[in-house]
């Protein structure tokens, strides 16, 4: 069966950076759930606690999304295509920037792998569950705090400071302190261990201020960053140019240099595959020094959003709509409109097509006068355009860019009575160290083929989901008899709700042998963000993009004043 690196979820925390990774595949085994109050005590309602999934098609949309395309509504400045994070985003700031923006979603409910659902009774949620800096300080390093600040929205949160690691040698909590989490690679790998730990903090301390001297606020993918960042961010840059090399090179390249503890390399192997899907050799170091950074600025928290992501979700909606933006739900591109060389829009599937939904404009053309941002995967995006819409040497990249792997999802709704009060929210469990990325991963090819609601689909299901509730056993020995709802999310499951390319975590572009593509294309007026482009795989990283995007399409001097509102 070979490693199993599974993190559970005892409430409805939402992971800012990776979903949770379990053996035979990644997997996220969520219970307890979404109702957390404000002093960190369990909500019974009554006995019960909730979960995270991915849902069927059978809600009605949420509220802050709308339902109808008017005829104005045909016509306007830019089409974001999906509502994933970083689609939202861009959205969100494109609206405050003045142009018209509407959002297609496919899906019944927002937010692409970060949306909620309601299931028999159980609030659930689906992705990301582990966020840090949303409720920081005003001046923030955060990028999608740095955006709902931007459009005048906050989400009310819940802190705590720790999860807990099971591991071979023993079991431990990570707790968000400097000082704590040096102690505990001490007891765990010993004193050596902490001394190259210690090195390997000085060592990332100049990658720290670098990476931190050019908010991603700042950057966008035109000549214009020649301002945004070049003459608002000079001399700090002449400094982060010193290290650029690092940053944008693996993290392994600096660990290399101080670290040969064999328990502290794997260590930081796991904490690299939690954030990014890929270990530290291909793991962008300008990551991990975001992540040093957040550890080690003494004023850190991980916070839960209460109401979990979909509040998330309905900030970045209601700041869409604020600024004159719309979000259609049940929406979906079936392509990019090319006219005159240049994205002119896109056409929505007719009602009735194949996976449609039927949404409120199915079988129109939706007219983008500016631009077409695409939050789809490189690989779904590709396939939105005619041929000949890109070059060819282009489309055959893009299609042949490595992916992770895929994931399983167990999420169960529990009676929660008699379970301690204070039960910790994280819980990482690593079964043997060793081959972390095969382990983790959910391969496509097992499912693929596989027909949904057949007895063998149900029974792979049930196979492959058997080390989560082993892992879950290890926290709450009687979970199987507290089980209320069962609900398994499968590649499969993940490829249908999520529009993700054979249920991909995303792209695995190595930080050893390339880098993530910006926001522009070759098309003229196409534009991407999301987890396919730059700075990569994560909320925050996918907020960023949707800076960028965004910022792209902004004028220049529109950028600037933004960084004064966001006093960066």
């Amino acid at each position: 069966m070979g490693t199993c690196t599974t993190r559970l979820v005892t409430s409805a925390c939402h992971r800012a950076q990776s979903r949770c990774r379990g053996s035979p595949g990644r997997a996220m085994a969520t219970l307890l759930g979404a109702n957390r109050s404000g002093n960190g005590g369990w909500r019974r309602t009554p006995e019960r606690q909730t979960t995270h999934c991915s849902a069927s098609l059978k809600e009605p949309p949420p509220r802050g999304a709308s339902t109808s395309l008017t005829k104005e509504q045909l016509e306007t400045d830019i089409v974001v295509i999906g509502s994933g994070i970083g689609g939202l985003c861009a959205a969100a700031l494109l609206a405050r920037y003045g142009f018209r923006v509407t959002v297609c979603e496919s899906h019944y409910a927002a937010g692409g792998a970060a949306h909620g659902f309601e299931a028999q009774g159980y609030s659930f949620d689906a992705g990301p569950s582990f966020y840090a800096g949303l409720s920081g300080p005003a001046t923030t390093t955060n990028p999608l705090k740095q955006v709902l600040d931007a459009v005048g929205q906050s989400v009310e949160c819940v802190q705590y400071k720790q999860w807990v690691v099971y591991t071979p040698g023993g079991d431990f909590p990570c707790i968000c302190d400097a000082d704590a989490y040096a102690a505990n690679i001490r007891r765990m790998g010993g004193v050596e261990a902490e001394r190259q730990w210690h090195a390997l903090q000085a060592r990332m301390a100049p990658l720290q201020a670098g990476a931190a001297l050019l908010p991603a606020a700042a950057i966008r993918g035109d000549l214009g960053i020649a301002m945004t960042a070049g003459a608002r961010y000079g001399p700090g840059l002449i400094k982060a140019g010193l290290v650029a090399n690092q940053l944008t090179g693996p993290f392994s390249a600096v660990v290399d240099q101080v670290v040969t503890d064999p328990w502290l390399k794997t260590f930081l192997d796991l904490e690299c595959f939690i954030l990014s899907g890929m270990t530290a050799k291909d793991t962008i170091a300008a990551e991990m020094a975001f992540m040093f950074s957040e550890r080690n600025s003494g004023h850190s928290t991980i916070d839960y959003p209460k109401g979990g992501s979909k509040a998330i979700v309905a900030a970045l909606i209601r700041g869409i709509e604020k600024h004159g933006g719309c979000v259609l739900l049940r929406t979906h591109v079936d392509s990019i409109v090319v006219e005159g060389g240049r994205a002119a829009g896109v056409r929505l599937r007719p009602k009735g097509g194949s996976g449609g939904q039927g949404g409120p404009a199915a079988g129109m053309v939706l007219r983008a006068r500016k631009a077409v941002v695409s939050n789809a995967s490189v690989w779904d995006t590709l396939k939105l355009l005619p041929q000949g819409a890109v070059p060819e040497a282009y489309r055959s990249e893009g299609m042949d860019t490595p992916r992770t792997g895929s994931f399983i999802h167990l999420h169960l709704g529990i009676d929660a009575a008699g379970l301690p009060p204070d039960l910790d929210i994280h819980h990482l469990v690593v079964n043997r160290w060793g081959e972390i990325e095969v382990a983790g991963n959910e391969p496509y090819e097992l499912w693929e083929g596989l027909k949904r609601g057949t007895p063998e689909y149900a029974a792979l299901k049930e196979e492959r989901s058997q080390c989560l509730w082993q892992a879950l056993e290890r926290i709450i020995p009687d979970v199987r008899q507290r089980t209320e709802v069962k609900l398994v999310g499968t590649p499969l499951t993940h490829e249908r709700y999520l529009r993700r390319y054979k249920g991909t975590y995303g792209p695995a572009i190595s930080a050893s042998t390339g880098s993530f593509p910006g926001a522009g294309t070759p098309l003229p007026g196409l534009y991407r963000c999301g987890d396919s482009c730059q700075p990569g795989i994560g909320v925050p990283a996918a907020a960023a993009s949707g800076m960028i995007a965004a910022n792209t399409l902004a004028p220049v001097w529109s950028h600037w004043q933004l960084l004064d509102a966001l006093g960066l």
